[in-house]
């Protein structure tokens, strides 16, 4: 059965994926390596590399036997318009406040 699409803020909603984000900030690792930082399976691991992978968040590249894990900008940048959205509008919103009380003290 095919693994359904997450969006961005689903890939990151679950605490094992944020903290393999967060490992692979540091550093490129294997997959091997990412899964000796968590107590659970290894298919258990690779299934969150795979969401991670799938979204964007992360690239693999095959070195051997070896899998390295290193972070992409891809799935980063939907969370970043997202929030940046929000960044824009309170800052709107602020600026609307900052006139209306310096319309106020001027009166």
């Amino acid at each position: 059965m095919a693994q359904p699409t997450l969006d961005a803020f689903q890939v990151i909603a679950d605490p094992s994926r944020r903290q393999m984000l967060m490992l692979l900030s540091k550093n490129s690792l294997t997959i091997n390596n990412l899964a000796e930082n968590f107590d659970m399976s290894r298919p258990a691991v690779s299934k969150h590399i795979k969401i991670l992978y799938g979204a964007g968040f992360i690239s693999i590249q095959d070195s051997g036997r070896e899998r390295h894990c290193t972070l992409k900008q891809d799935g980063f940048d939907a969370l970043h318009e997202w929030l940046n959205y929000f960044d824009q509008f309170w800052a709107s919103k602020l600026k609307n406040l900052e006139n209306l009380l310096n319309n106020k003290l001027k009166n």
